[in-house]
């Protein structure tokens, strides 16, 4: 189903941060025929999208692999290719002036989208570069433990890897078989876990590997318990569900604009609570926690200003909305596989742990990666190859631009494969 024509006028009317940089905004932002006919101009709209031709994707592609690429709207797209050629008629006219304050205004806009301060909040390139500042910076030292799953996305756990080799800190590793969805029996385990040396408490708030929706609130209150820095990878909710930092009680949460967000990619989010004062001080902060800064340097100026159009676009539609849809259409595709042979769902039902991300398990003599090629070559389907050391199987992600038609393309596809 599409918005009227008042909301798509809406969310063109609160790109603010383009012109306040006076940013040449091209006609598709000022509500006249676009310049460019988009592939799929002619066809239906697409899930809650503003306009039918909103999303670029290649005909025939149902695209179900949001969780490690989101597709860019067009709207945000040109939005950020407007910044670019603006700055580039006068570079440092407007990237040290008009752009440079108009980068703050973003980190503004995305701090209110997630519930915090400006201050509170840290412009990135990812999610991955946020936890490796956390974990350079937080003065962790030989002996001091850090109590993180074995479920972590490599780029929430890469760091922390360093900070053992680095600086001698001990990881200890609560196991979460695929498959296992009880919030109780994994906030036990971490209790269990907890030891006078332990410093941090590291998860994610949605896995990557099977879309469990983590206990984060109860798991944040037990890290503020034993006097440990609550620190949450959010690279798979920003955007597929709300967030409010503040209410989950964490100390610190990374994500990413490339993912949910539809944001340019090579943007991201850290948030730091404004409690932790100085206790995460790496050397990309030196400098304060501004757009742009001597210790951070210079970024995408773009791409910042891209990931401002794509919170209004996401906030135009609204995230209650988008979080009912992707679920709805999660829920669907968990009854729809129930009638498909072969495979196993991992992932939970309904629910307080549900999320718009979710995972099945295929028999050891077809390979996820095999499945994934025939799903593409034969069906035009694109689904996530589950890294082998979860298991071997597939994930699938849902957002606001696929509609039932996909998921239903998806289960025939799967029955026909797996007959």
């Amino acid at each position: 189903m599409t918005f009227p024509s008042r909301s798509r006028r809406d969310f063109l009317s609160t790109l603010g941060a383009l012109s306040a940089a006076s940013v040449a905004v091209p006609p598709l932002l000022r509500g006249d025929a676009p310049s460019v006919v988009s592939p799929r101009a002619a066809t239906s709209p697409r899930g809650l999208a503003l306009a039918p031709d909103d999303f670029l994707l290649a005909p025939g592609l149902t695209y179900l692999q949001t969780g490690s690429l989101g597709p860019t709207p067009r709207p945000v797209l040109d939005a950020t290719i407007a910044a670019w050629t603006t700055l580039e008629g006068d570079p440092a006219g407007q990237g040290y002036g008009p752009m440079e304050h108009a980068m703050e205004e973003v980190r503004a806009k995305a701090a209110s989208f997630v519930g915090c301060k400006k201050e509170e909040l840290v412009l990135t390139n990812c999610t991955t570069e946020g936890m490796n500042w956390v974990a350079q910076g937080a003065g962790l030292v030989a002996g001091d433990r850090v109590l993180t799953t074995d479920q972590e996305h490599p780029g929430g756990r890469v760091c922390w890897d360093y900070a053992a080799r680095k600086f001698g800190v001990v990881l200890d590793i609560v196991e979460i078989p695929p498959g296992e969805n009880d919030a109780q029996v994994i906030i036990d385990r971490f209790a269990r876990a907890v030891t006078p040396r332990t410093r941090v408490f590291s998860f994610s708030h949605l896995l990557s590997s099977t879309g469990l929706r983590m206990p984060v609130a109860e798991l944040s209150a037990l890290a503020r318990s034993r006097g440990c820095i609550a620190v949450v990878d959010g690279a798979q909710a920003v955007g597929g569900v709300a967030v409010d930092v503040k209410s989950l009680g964490c100390h610190v949460y990374a994500t990413s604009g490339h993912k949910w967000m539809l944001a340019p990619k090579g943007t991201g989010l850290l948030y730091l609570s404004e409690e932790l004062g100085t206790a995460i001080d790496p050397i990309a902060l030196q400098s304060g926690r501004g757009a742009y800064t001597a210790s951070s340097g210079v970024c995408s100026l773009p791409s910042v200003l891209g990931l401002g159009a794509a919170i209004d676009y996401l906030s135009t539609i609204g995230i209650a909305r988008i979080e009912s849809h992707n679920l709805e259409l999660r829920q669907r595709l968990f009854a729809g596989l129930a009638g498909v042979p072969k495979l196993r769902v991992v992932s939970g039902g309904a629910g307080a742990l549900a999320s718009p991300l979710l995972s099945y398990v295929l028999p050891k003599d077809l390979t996820s990666g095999a499945l994934h090629q025939r799903l593409r070559a034969r069906h035009g389907v694109e689904v996530k190859v589950v890294p082998g050391n979860w298991f071997n199987g597939n994930r699938i992600s849902t957002h606001l631009f696929n509609t039932a038609q996909d998921v239903d393309t998806l289960i025939q596809a799967l029955r026909t494969e797996l007959a």
